[in-house]
């Protein structure tokens, strides 16, 4: 059990100088791969995440039948206008997402975030990155620089531990989607596309030592730095034939406007860009709304509507209507308004954990609050998670202290279906969100007893 493997990693700390020795190592790592987001360094704790094989078979199953199920709901809405309106899209993501990208997927690369709860085994998605999924080649990196500690070298005389590598599969997927959009196997110039004051900027780096590995030309680029004529995209004076796409597209169309260069130049096909424009309809959070509405079931398969109704807590767009809770149909807005202790709201199209309201953490007139805001824009409210906490040791002040910390669980997807490492992010704070200013991420390492 990754329990008993926790309390053998935490023993080896105790021994003479390995916890400082293990501290150093990593503070020099850090710093030599720029792991830092913005000012903070990415990791703080001296212990990787570990998942058993079981563990780790129980995510990936999960990941791919409720992958799937998303697929499933996103093709029909995109032939049904009434469905559609379920997500929330705004009139230029309506138009945007017809822009027909030159390939299959919507998400070529995705993550699930989850809570992987011990005991009772239960791991519930509470949301889908299907646009912008960041922390692969961190997740990569980390898992370098965890192999190099003393402490992992001393664990690894009675376990094996092994690294679940993310980016190449991110890099992968991003190079089919081209290949399909070119019609050949030819290498991209690729431009790795985010604002330059964004603090992931240091992953852009590794990212483009991942390209670099395979022979392909990438550079990181700002959207403001782009101009399109006869055809072609340059950003900085050169010509890309692929965008990575880390920004945001409501960000680029808010700042830039739809007749911006980039989003011309992708309208045109003059451009293969990943994740495209349609990846909004299943990156807005009423996403799980609608997949685990009872009005959706019908387009999954049985084993789908199982994995659904075991993985995804109970979600739903908040609005004046009757709907199913368990086996009962109540009316949603009471339901909501008296049920605040074990119910979440959060806004449909935001990140970092902005506009997040906790019930259990607000006052009655709190909630009453944020439900008149969730009823004037686009909100989702969603059934409370448990959420798991584990004991971190962490090198401070000189001497070495563990102390209990919340983490999640958010395995990366390629073409929305197969898992391909995972994220952990671990906080005292329940958000869980590192981009928000708290927390820290953990590399993610299946481990078994030799």
């Amino acid at each position: 059990m990754s329990t008993s493997a926790i309390a053998r990693y935490h023993e080896t700390l105790h021994d003479d100088g390995i916890a400082q020795a293990s501290a150093e190592v990593l503070d020099r790592q850090l710093r030599h791969d720029g792991l830092f987001f913005g000012e903070r360094p990415l990791c703080s704790v001296l212990r990787p995440r570990f998942l058993t094989l079981g563990q780790y078979r129980q995510l990936s199953t999960a990941s791919a039948l409720v992958g799937s199920a998303f697929e499933k709901v996103r093709v029909a809405a995109m032939a049904d206008s009434a469905l559609r309106t379920q997500f929330g899209l705004t009139a230029w993501e309506e138009e945007l997402i017809h822009v027909d990208p030159g390939f299959a997927a919507a998400s070529p690369t995705s993550r699930l975030d989850a809570f992987f709860a011990d005991g009772n085994g239960a791991l519930k998605f509470t949301e889908y990155n299907a646009e912008t999924p960041a922390g692969a080649a961190y997740n990569d990196a980390l898992s370098r620089a965890f192999l190099a500690l003393p402490a992992m070298h001393a664990f690894s005389r009675t376990h094996v531990a092994l690294p679940l590598p993310a980016a190449p599969s991110v890099v992968h997927a991003l190079l089919q989607a081209y290949f399909q959009w070119r019609g050949v196997r030819e290498a991209p110039t690729v431009v790795i596309l985010d604002w330059k004051e964004v603090p992931t900027a240091s992953e852009f780096v590794l990212f483009a030592r991942e390209f670099a590995a395979l022979g392909i030309d990438a550079f990181i680029g700002d959207p403001r730095d782009a101009e399109y004529a006869n055809g072609r995209l340059t950003i900085g004076g050169k010509h890309v034939t692929m965008i990575y796409k880390r920004v945001l597209i409501d960000e680029l169309v808010t700042r830039e406007g739809l007749n911006s260069p980039v989003v011309r130049a992708v309208k045109d096909g003059a451009v293969c860009m990943v994740n495209p424009f349609r990846c909004k309809v299943l990156h807005k959070k009423a996403s799980l709304a609608v997949l685990s509405d009872e009005r959706q079931q019908a387009l999954l398969s049985p084993d789908e509507q199982a994995a659904v109704a075991a993985h995804v807590p109970w979600t739903r767009v908040v609005e004046e209507r009757r709907t199913q809770y368990g086996a009962s149909e109540v009316d949603l807005l009471e339901f909501t308004a008296a049920n605040r202790a074990t119910l979440v709201l959060k806004p449909n199209d935001e990140y970092g954990g902005k506009g997040i309201v906790l019930g259990w953490t607000v006052t009655d007139s709190e909630w009453e609050e944020a439900m008149r805001t969730a009823l004037a824009e686009p909100y989702i409210v969603q059934e409370r998670v448990e959420i798991p906490a584990e004991a971190w040791p962490a090198w401070t002040d000189g001497a070495l202290h563990v102390g209990e910390r919340m983490l999640d669980t958010a395995p990366f997807l390629t073409d929305g279906v197969t898992m391909s490492g995972c994220l952990t992010r671990i906080a005292t704070d329940p958000l869980l969100n590192v981009t928000a200013g708290g927390g820290s991420n953990v590399p993610t390492f299946l481990v078994e007893p030799r």
